[in-house]
């Protein structure tokens, strides 16, 4: 069984599969491509990422990847508990320049999926949370990009103060929205 739980953004999608448990622990099938294009996620995904972040506070994000390499992501936390933030980035779109953000863990086993035109990010919340995603398109240096974690005119509301978030020198310098040569129109990716 795959259930898909519609958010407040167009087109981002949680998504849950069958959890079996017992005294050992639990089961569940991730991802099984039949199921999923029955429920509607019909993506090509390509590539299986996988990060681990040691400690709380580390921010990931908030990423994209331009046209033609545009990457569709279906993403999921197998060990922890993230915060993870979307902002519609598609001009045009009825919720462009809004944001969202949804709880992964090893708890709820919930997965997001993440269409193209939307920056990406998470926060961990607690120690150790490898963190692993598809994607429908491989990595292009020439194509990465990303909007700022702290761009005042999106508002993204973390959980915890900015000045206790752990970046990478790279995520600390992207532009924001206002700023970006948006390549990202709805309808056409």
């Amino acid at each position: 069984m795959v259930n898909i739980v519609e958010t407040n953004l167009q087109d981002v999608k949680i998504i849950e599969t069958a959890v079996f448990g017992d005294h050992r622990g639990f089961f569940t099938e991730s991802y099984t491509k039949e199921k999923f294009h029955k429920a509607g996620i019909s993506h090509d995904f390509i590539q299986d990422n996988h990060s681990l972040s040691v400690e709380p506070g580390v921010l990931r994000g908030m990423h994209f990847q331009t046209p033609p390499k545009a990457q569709t992501k279906l993403i999921r936390a197998t060990t922890g508990v993230i915060y993870d933030v979307l902002v519609d980035l598609r001009v045009g779109s009825p919720t462009y320049g809004k944001w969202e953000g949804y709880i992964l863990s090893e708890f709820n086993h919930r997965q997001l999926l993440v269409p193209k035109g939307f920056a990406h990010g998470f926060v961990t919340l607690t120690p150790n949370c490898n963190v692993q995603y598809k994607v429908d398109e491989v990595y292009s240096k020439e194509n990465d990009g990303g909007i700022s974690f702290d761009d005042s005119e999106i508002g993204i509301v973390w959980p915890m103060p900015i000045d206790k978030l752990v970046l990478s020198e790279k995520d600390m310098q992207h532009p924001t929205l206002a700023e970006l040569n948006n390549p990202f129109v709805y309808g056409e990716i």
